[in-house]
């Protein structure tokens, strides 16, 4: 359940997205369900960005349990592994991503950042992290 703040900016957000996409509406005379859609969507959106967030704020601090540095270790570890790889794909690829996770921007936010649209960013993203899971697949 999102906090009310949280909820009114998802409702919002919704808004936006569908007066923006209000041609993709099947039913424009029963839209209810479409809308409802789209919120429950942007709340989802909300909730996982949320959950990065605090995984950040997590990971970066110190915390007293003596397992935490080994946790710690093996994030670091496998943020280097992450970032070795990303830096062996195409620019393009690796700018798609880094708009994505790391500035934590929504397909749609990537497609008007890049001026391309959606749908075409869905698949370069797709083909993106198929790329990199590869890499790191072969990485011993």
């Amino acid at each position: 359940m999102l906090p009310r703040v949280d909820a009114e900016e998802a409702v919002q957000e919704a808004l936006v997205r569908a007066w923006l996409r209000r041609d993709a509406c099947r039913s424009p005379e029963a839209p209810l369900p479409w809308m409802l859609e789209i919120t429950r969507n942007e709340a989802r959106r909300l909730l996982v960005r949320r959950a990065r967030r605090y995984s950040r704020e997590v990971v970066g601090s110190t915390a007293l349990d003596p397992d935490s540095e080994d946790d710690e270790l093996v994030g670091a570890a496998t943020r280097v592994s992450v970032e070795q790889a990303l830096r062996t794909l195409a620019d393009s690829d690796q700018r798609m991503l880094r708009l994505r996770y790391t500035e934590d921007l929504t397909q749609l936010e990537v497609a008007r950042r890049l001026g391309v649209p959606e749908g075409t960013v869905k698949v370069r993203l797709h083909r993106a992290r198929r790329r990199l899971r590869g890499l790191l697949d072969e990485q011993p």
